[in-house]
C-alpha cells in the first residue's frame, strides 16, 4: 500500500478516535478532538499533494479518498448535534447530498464515465471542513475557560447560523449543479 493510500486508511483511523475523543467526557476532550480533525484534515490534503506528485494515483485511492472524506465529515456534522451546533435537519441534508453524489459517480463509473470533483464542490468542502473546525474550536474555548466568554456566545448563536447558512446554501447549491450537469447519466438509466 503506498503512502497516500495509507494516510486515507490513518484518516478512517483517526475518525474514530476524533468520534470517541469528542463523544467522551474527559478534561480538554474538545480540545483533543480539534486537534485530530485537524491532523485527519492534513492528511485528506497530504494524501492528495503526494498522489499526484508522485504518480501514485490508485482505483483504491480514487474510491477511498472521497470516502474518508465524507465519513470524517458526517461523523463531524453528526457529533456537533448535541452541541447543538447544527440544526438536524442540516446535517441530514448535507449528508443525504454527499450520498446522492456518491451514488451518481457509482452510475457513472459503471457507465465508464469519470466524475471528477468541480471546483464548487471543493468550495462545499472547504466550507463545511471551516464550519466543523469553528465549532470545534469555540467548544474548545470552553475546555480552557470553563464556560464560554462573552464572544463566544456571539461566535456560536450569532455568527455560528450564517456560517452554517452558507455551508447549507454552498451544499445544496453545489450539489444541485452537479446533478444538473450530469443529468444524462440518470435520463439513460
Amino acid at each position: 500500500m503506498n503512502l497516500p493510500n495509507q494516510l486515507t486508511v490513518a484518516r478512517l483511523g483517526l475518525t474514530v478516535v476524533f468520534v470517541a475523543c469528542l463523544s467522551a467526557s474527559f478534561p480538554f476532550n474538545h480540545t483533543v478532538a480539534l486537534a485530530i480533525f485537524l491532523v485527519a484534515t492534513l492528511t485528506d490534503y497530504l494524501d492528495g499533494v503526494i498522489a499526484r506528485s508522485r504518480g501514485l494515483i490508485t482505483d483504491f485511492g480514487k474510491l477511498m479518498d472521497p470516502l474518508a472524506d465524507k465519513v470524517l465529515t458526517a461523523a463531524a456534522f453528526i457529533c456537533l448535534l448535541p452541541a447543538g451546533a447544527l440544526p438536524p435537519w442540516v446535517v441530514i441534508v448535507i449528508i443525504a447530498r454527499e450520498f446522492l453524489i456518491t451514488g451518481l459517480r457509482l452510475l457513472a463509473g459503471s457507465k465508464g464515465v469519470v466524475l471528477p470533483a468541480e471546483k464548487l464542490g471543493k468550495h462545499k468542502t472547504a466550507w463545511q471542513m471551516g464550519t466543523i473546525i469553528y465549532f470545534l474550536l469555540l467548544l474548545a474555548v470552553g475546555d480552557w475557560t470553563g464556560e464560554k466568554f462573552p464572544w463566544a456566545h456571539a461566535a456560536w448563536n450569532v455568527v455560528g447560523p450564517w456560517i452554517v447558512a452558507v455551508t447549507t446554501l454552498l451544499t445544496v447549491y453545489s450539489g444541485a449543479g452537479y446533478f444538473w450537469k450530469n443529468r444524462s447519466l440518470i435520463t439513460s438509466a
